[in-house]
């Protein structure tokens, strides 16, 4: 289905007063003019970026080759590279999205940037950073993330005084979020003091959403209660629910009120993380669950294309009652035995780790590609010799699971469409949906290690399964009750089958960088649970078809 521009949930979103921000930058994107067209399309008006977004764009094609080689060769360090790669791409974005800037006087069309997560504890050393990266990128739509540790609110307010606009990210509690709010209050004054222009600094607080619901969700499986098991999935749009009402009530306080009077501009929440990391729960809860005006909404590509396709916007944003509701939920969680400032402490630290972790993993890449040897003249890197084999014979094997996937999908949808109107067939359907992003996603893991999709194989799969349809289930062309068991197997050997390919690329993401272990996980973990939920269709089936009665006695 085609939405224009001005239709369709990202216009709705848009609509309703929230700015669509993309979680994704790199050269591909940038050179490809695929960010015009999110910009066109999808009514993105802002990029954020991490490491581990680097990182990923690094792994992605060969556009930053020749500068790596070009650096290597010049004697540069691999700190001097990274940060030269990633203020080329962000000025370069920042450009792309000017005129978005401009049309909106200032408060979109930016693009952010973080200073080395190393200094995340250094807050002398995050202000010299954050001012080289903002004299560096030299755009007025510039963001400079930094992590909102007790050492980066130092950072915020002294760059803030600067007049340097800020993005402060990795907040998940309450109490830092205010303590956030207050250190840019303080940022604001201390330029009010200096003669600078208020209205020229900007400000947004990223708040962490799917990470809160991934540590609380295993918390309670550990108490596994009837009540906590029922309090899954619901912490972190509570916790940004509340947070929402704390920045309302700051705005309130007469201090922020003299700050306004003078030209100062709102520091916009900003909901980050909303890529839903468990697949059971709706894969937008946490863009539409968080309609809220004033606010920014900044998704991985997933979440936005996810959202484009079947998102929906609520009649109403959260009333007074949904915020009663979230602090009594706290209350629970609680009682239950869950200690939330020990999650979002908990949180924090692994945040700082991971992206640590991710920039570590962007320099390695980055010293391998400045001094990796120089393509051959047939075009293919020097190298052993059973490397091309590896790469055909992972071809071979790649495009055998996607025709596989391509037949699979089929007969999920098939076997959905036949008991649509019972139990099964829902669990049916939903499940025939996350097949369709499987095989996206391993469409996207192929493009990802430069293997081609072999179209041809493919349409043999669907034909496979067409075909498929005859085999003996007591009838020749028609369903029998057969027909349910049979499929129900043959469903659930094929997603065994599609786990096994999970399991093969996560040994392979060891030792390459092109393929992210987190997201093969993630895939893993949800094979699995499709696992569960076939097996109980395929017992039901076979309990309903081949069971029998005994004969009552006479």
């Amino acid at each position: 289905m085609t939405v224009s521009a001005e239709s369709g949930p990202p216009a709705d979103l848009s609509a309703a007063g929230v700015s669509v921000w993309l979680d994704d930058l790199s050269r591909e994107l940038l050179a490809g003019g695929e960010l015009k067209k999110l910009i066109a399309d999808k009514h993105v008006v802002g990029v954020t970026t991490n490491p581990t977004i680097f990182a990923s764009a690094l792994s992605k094609g060969d556009r930053y080759n020749e500068q790596l080689r070009r650096l290597g060769q010049s004697g540069g360090s691999v700190d001097d590279a990274v940060f030269a790669l990633t203020t080329d791409d962000v000025r370069n974005a920042c450009d792309v999205l000017g005129p978005v800037y401009e049309r909106t006087a200032g408060i979109d069309g930016r693009v952010s940037i973080e200073v080395d997560p190393r200094l995340a504890q250094d807050a002398g050393s995050t202000v010299a950073m954050a001012r080289t990266l903002w004299e560096t990128v030299d755009q007025p739509n510039l963001f400079i993330k930094i992590p909102a540790t007790r050492a980066g609110l130092k950072a915020i307010t002294a760059v803030t005084a600067e007049g340097i606009s800020v993005n402060v990210t990795l907040i998940f509690s309450l109490d830092r979020y205010r303590d956030v709010m207050h250190a840019y209050l303080r940022g604001l004054e201390q330029a009010q003091a200096a003669g600078r222009d208020l209205a020229n600094i900007h400000s947004v607080a990223s708040f962490f959403i799917s990470r809160v619901d991934v540590e609380v969700d295993r918390r309670l499986d550990a108490i596994g209660t009837p009540e906590a098991l029922a309090l899954k999935g619901k912490a972190a749009v509570a916790n940004a629910r509340l947070a929402f009402q704390a920045y309302e009530q700051l705005l309130l306080e007469a201090r922020w009120q003299r700050l306004a009077a003078a030209g100062a501009r709102t520091q916009r929440p900003l909901w980050a993380s909303t890529g839903v990391k468990d697949p059971s729960y709706p894969d937008t809860m946490y863009v539409s669950e968080l309609v809220i005006a004033g606010t920014v909404n900044t998704m991985p590509g997933g979440t936005l294309a996810a959202f484009a396709d079947h998102g929906t916007v609520p009649a109403h944003a959260p009333t007074a009652d949904d915020f009663t509701a979230a602090r009594a939920y706290f209350a629970v969680l609680e009682r239950v035995g869950v200690d939330f400032t020990d999650v979002t402490d908990a949180l924090e630290r692994e945040g700082l780790n991971k992206f640590e972790d991710s920039w570590t993993e962007l320099g390695e890449s980055v010293a391998r590609e400045m001094h990796a040897e120089p393509a051959t003249a047939d075009g293919d890197a020097a190298g052993p010799s059973g490397d091309s084999e590896s790469a055909e014979l992972l071809a071979i094997y790649l495009n055998d699971h996607y025709a596989a996937a391509t037949g699979g999908l089929e007969l999920f949808r098939r076997a959905a469409d036949a008991g649509k109107d019972g139990q099964d067939g829902r669990v049916l359907a939903d499940l025939a949906h996350q097949v369709d992003e499987d095989r996206n996603a391993l469409a996207q893991v192929m493009s990802d290690l430069d293997v081609s999709t072999n179209q041809s194989k493919a349409a043999i799969g669907w034909l496979a399964e067409k075909a498929g349809r005859l085999k003996t289930n007591g009838h020749l062309l028609s369903r029998s009750p057969l027909s349910d068991v049979l499929e129900a197997e043959s469903m659930l050997v094929g997603v065994q089958g599609k786990a096994a390919c999970w399991r093969t690329l996560r040994v392979l993401a060891e030792t390459d960088s092109r393929l992210r272990s987190d997201d093969l996980d993630v895939l893993l973990d949800r094979a699995e649970r499709q696992s569960a939920a076939l097996e109980e269709v395929r017992s039901a089936a076979a309990a309903r078809t081949l069971g029998f009665r005994q004969p009552t006695a006479r």
